[in-house]
Parts: structure tokens; sequence; C-alpha cells
């Protein structure tokens, strides 16, 4: 069986690129067998960037490749030659598209084309020999290495921006509606859950033009998560009017009454103010209702096209007033400070750790394996009060210093 085109969750893998490491090096020149260090920076990372595209329809192109990866920062070169910086990574997804963390916080609301979020920073370039050269050490024979990139797996969710969304029962002749109201082709057959993917189809009457979705239909639970419920439900959300689509020839039985309360309960349960939107509540398949249906709403037949001027006129009329009284929805993104301090706990093993951006991004960079290099990490932690928060937090000689993925040993003098 084929697989659906439309895709409107993922899960993702963005990685900045890493940073270029800092040369080593010094300047050679004649009769002079060793000069000052001249070793250039390595390059930064570049960002990978998540950017609201109108052109791209779905999340399909994450479900088969989930990886993206921004590009490298190359190493710097002696004569002060800096490496250049990766290029940024731009990740295009379809307006109405949600970031959340692995845990399902709400990162960014990618709701307008252009809103971007930068999900994964790239590493910094680590800094050459020359960077390292003062008073005290006149020829550093060390440099930097660069920084690894962010890498955050995430979750990327569609909400789908639409005027209208049609709202019924599975098999109340959403599909049939829309594409007689519009251009849109869905697949329409005569059994429940024929739409399994949302559509949308633009409407053009008289001075009215505006998104239609049809939505896969509803199922009594579908707020508990029953079916597909969340999912389904989830597109309703942005949209402007609700259309509540009663099946006039329900063969099961219920009443149009009966399935008007039982859509508006799960829209409720599912998100409350979904009830305060304006609505337009319509029955459909009137060519084929019993004669003693009792609907006194607007009568429609997506399938003899009765009703559908009157239909797409006053939802047309809902929605301008809808857009009128409705402020510009922007999309938001989390900002979230630098991380400029550190702190030191007790691992579970009774080993200290130390904690913070500018901390473990020190050790990081640093090659641990060159005693200069090693030296002058003991000079920035002193500096830092690292030492001093060690003693505090009762570390003696000889205890285990964690400091990111870096495993130390305590001793006086440390940091």
């Amino acid at each position: 069986m084929a697989q659906s085109a439309f895709v409107d969750e993922v899960q993702v893998n963005l990685r900045g690129g890493d940073g270029g490491a800092g040369a080593m090096s010094f300047r050679r020149e004649a009769h002079v067998p060793k000069g000052g260090p001249d070793g250039g920076d390595g390059g930064s990372g570049g960002d990978v960037i998540v950017r609201a595209d109108r052109n791209t329809a779905s999340l399909l192109a994450f479900r088969d490749h989930p990886h993206r990866r921004a590009e490298s920062g190359t190493h710097g070169a002696g004569g002060k030659r800096h490496g250049a910086r990766g290029r940024d990574l731009t990740v295009s997804v379809p307006e109405g598209t949600v970031v959340r963390s692995r845990d399902g916080e709400v990162l960014a609301d990618l709701v307008q084309h252009g809103d971007t979020f930068v999900a994964s920073r790239g590493g910094r370039g680590g800094r050459g020999n020359a960077r390292f050269l003062s008073n005290a050490r006149r020829a550093p024979g060390f440099a930097e290495q660069g920084e690894y990139g962010e890498e955050h797996w995430l979750r990327f969710e569609v909400k789908l921006l639409a005027d209208a969304a049609l709202v019924g029962f599975p098999n109340a002749g959403k599909s049939t509606l829309i594409s007689a109201v519009s251009a849109a082709k869905p697949k329409i057959a005569n059994y429940p859950f024929t739409t399994l993917e949302p559509h949308l189809g633009v409407v053009r009457f008289q001075d009215h033009e505006y998104v239609l979705a049809d939505i896969p239909g509803l199922v009594e639970g579908a707020a508990d998560g029953r079916g597909l419920g969340h999912r389904f439900l989830r597109h309703v959300e942005r949209a402007r009017v609700l259309v509540i689509l009663l099946d006039l020839a329900d063969v099961e039985g219920r009443s149009p009454a009966e399935q008007e309360a039982v859509l508006l309960d799960e829209l409720g349960r599912y998100q409350p103010e979904l009830l305060d939107r304006p609505r337009l509540v319509v029955g459909n398949k009137d060519d084929v209702a019993g004669p003693d249906v009792d609907f006194d709403g607007l009568r429609i037949s997506a399938v003899t096209r009765s009703g559908l001027d009157e239909f797409r006129g006053r939802l047309g009329t809902l929605v301008d007033q809808a857009r009128a009284e409705e402020p510009v929805r922007d999309g938001f993104v989390v900002l979230r400070p630098e991380e400029t301090g550190y702190s030191v706990t007790r691992d579970p093993d009774g080993a200290y750790r130390v904690t913070g951006r500018t901390a473990e991004r020190v050790v990081a960079m640093a090659d641990l394996t060159n005693l200069e290099a090693l030296q002058y990490v003991q000079d920035r932690f002193r500096r830092m009060g690292v030492e001093r928060a060690l003693q505090r937090a009762g570390a003696t000689e000889g205890d285990v210093v964690r400091i990111g993925d870096v495993e130390l040993e305590y001793v006086e003098g440390f940091g």
C-alpha cells in the first residue's frame, strides 16, 4: 500500500557544524630560527536554522532522512590565516510548524513564511597560538581545538493554517464538499476514514477568497487520543472559523442534534477555547435525507451541489469578520540567554561535577595532552573561581572532578 505523501509529525536530529582547530605555528624568518607565534584561529561551525516556507507542503523530506548537519569550520593555519566559517544549513518546514524538544517543550512556533529558529548552533572555532601571546607567555606552544556543534533531537509538528476547517464524523462528506467548492482533489469513497490526511482548498466566491481545510473525521473519544484523535484535532487549532458538518443521511441513525453535541464535546474537551470560535453548522446529503430528519440549519448536498453558493457566501462572510477582528498571528521563538556561570554538584558515585557552558567549553577546546595547555586551563579556572567552589563543596586531593566528557583528578592548585 502506498504511503501518504502528507507527513505532519517527525523526529529530527539537527547538529551544528564543528569549529575548526586553531593552528600552532611560529613565524619563520631569515636569521630568526624561531619567530613569534602566528597560528591563526579556526573557523566556527555553521548553525542549523529552521525556516517556515510557504512552498513546503509537509514534513515528508524528514521521514526517511531525519538527520541534518551544518558545515564545519576549517582549521586555522600559520601566518595568522584564519579558517573559514562553516555555512549555515537552512531547513525548510511548512508554515504552522511547531518545534518541540524531546521532552515536549515548545521551542518555536513558526507561523508565517520567513519565521526562523536557530535550532542547533555551530561550535566555536579554536584560537591559534598567536592569541595566547602575553608578557608571561612569549612563545605559547599550544592552540585550542574546535568546539563541537550542538546536537539536538527535536520534534516537528504541523498545525495547518486555514481560514476554516471542516469538522465532522467519518463519511460525513467532507472530502466531497471540499472538492465541490475548491480545486482540492482528496480521495473520496463511501467508507469511513477515507481521509487519513488533511487537505487544503482555496475557495473563491464573489468577493470572498479563503482557505478551507478538510480535517480527517472525528470519532467519539478523539479528545482522549482514541484513533488518531490528537493528530486530527491539532489541525483545527489555528482555524479562524469551524464548519460543523452533519450527516443528514447518517446510516447509524444518529440525529443531526446528536452528531453536533458529540462533535462540540470532543472539541471542547480537547481545547475549550475552540468552542468560542465562529462556527457554521451545515447539514450535508440533503438529497438523500429522510423526510423526518429534524434540522433547521443550512442544508446542502455536496453531490448535487445544491445550497453550495449560500454555503460559500455565508462561510466567506464569517471568515472576513474573523480576519477583521483577529490580531496578526506572529510566531514565537524561545530565547535562552547564553550560560556564563557554572555550578558544582555531586554525581551519584560521589564525584564532583562542574557544569556550565563556559567551564565546559574551556575543557572541551583544550588539548589536555599538552602540559602548557593544561596549565592554561588551570589558570583560567583559578581566575573563574572554580577551585574555590570545589573547595567549598568539600573536594580534597585525589577526588574525581568531571567537566563535560572529561574526568580529572583534583589536586591543590587545580583550577
